[in-house]
Parts: structure tokens; C-alpha cells; sequence
């Protein structure tokens, strides 16, 4: 019996690389998307639109660290972070934390926004919708 588990797992093998490398791609053009709508938008289309694509890059990484998750576990995992940043910008932590840090304020920003959070399920709706039609067969989407 242990041979069919070895053999099915070195079948699974180039299908999680595959998604570890699209989902490592991804990272990539949603953190570059993310930069070049800040370089050529202002006002609520760079915020918001800033928002939906941090919770992009969340599942992006997700899938890079938990390949064989479905595309409904990945993106509700990272909308649950999401607001769970969010929320935390109630408490003083991330203000305090990104008054020293570039990257904290840059992961954790430092003012609660409750339209965020509807951004971020924007944002978190999207990638389930292209994680689901690049997911190769049989991942399903629950």
C-alpha cells in the first residue's frame, strides 16, 4: 500500500511546483500591479483598489505556502487575514509598529477603514474566481 501513496504523491509533485510557481508569479504582478496603480491613480482608486490587491497578494501567498488548498479555503484565508489586520488597526500595535517601520505600515497600516473590509472582499472574490480557473482539475472550488 505504501507504494500507491508514493506513487501518487510523485504524481502530484510537478502539479503543486506548477502552483507554487504560477501562485510565486502572482505574488509578483499583483505586488507590480499594486505599485503601478499607485504611480498612476490618486484618491479612492489607489486606496481601494490598493485594498482588493492586498487581499490578491495574500491568497497569491497562500497558495505558495498551502498549494493544496481549494481556491474557496485559500481566498477565505486570506480575507480572514485580512480583516484580521484591519480589526487590529482598532488597537495602537500597527500605528506604533509602522511609526518605526516602513515595512510595518506598508503590511499593517495604521488606521481602521470599515470600507476596507469590503475591499478586501473584492479583492478576495476575484482571485477565488482566476484561482479557480487556473486550479488544475480537481481542485474544485470548495
Amino acid at each position: 500500500m505504501p507504494r500507491c501513496r508514493d506513487a501518487a504523491a510523485s504524481a502530484a509533485a510537478p502539479d503543486l511546483r506548477r502552483t507554487r510557481l504560477v501562485a510565486a508569479a502572482a505574488a509578483a504582478a499583483t505586488v507590480g500591479a499594486g505599485l503601478g496603480l499607485r504611480a498612476v491613480t490618486a484618491g479612492s482608486t489607489a486606496k481601494y483598489g490598493g485594498d482588493a490587491l492586498y487581499t490578491v497578494l495574500l491568497l497569491t501567498l497562500v497558495v505558495l505556502v498551502a498549494p493544496r488548498l481549494t481556491p474557496l479555503r485559500a481566498a477565505g484565508t486570506a480575507l480572514a487575514a485580512s480583516w484580521a489586520v484591519e480589526f487590529l488597526q482598532l488597537t495602537d500595535v500597527p500605528a506604533e509598529l509602522s511609526r518605526h517601520s516602513t515595512a510595518a505600515r506598508l503590511v499593517l497600516g495604521s488606521t481602521f477603514n470599515a470600507p476596507d473590509l469590503f475591499w478586501y472582499a473584492v479583492g478576495a472574490a476575484v482571485a477565488w474566481l482566476v484561482h479557480t480557473a487556473l486550479a488544475p482539475s480537481g481542485a474544485g472550488s470548495g
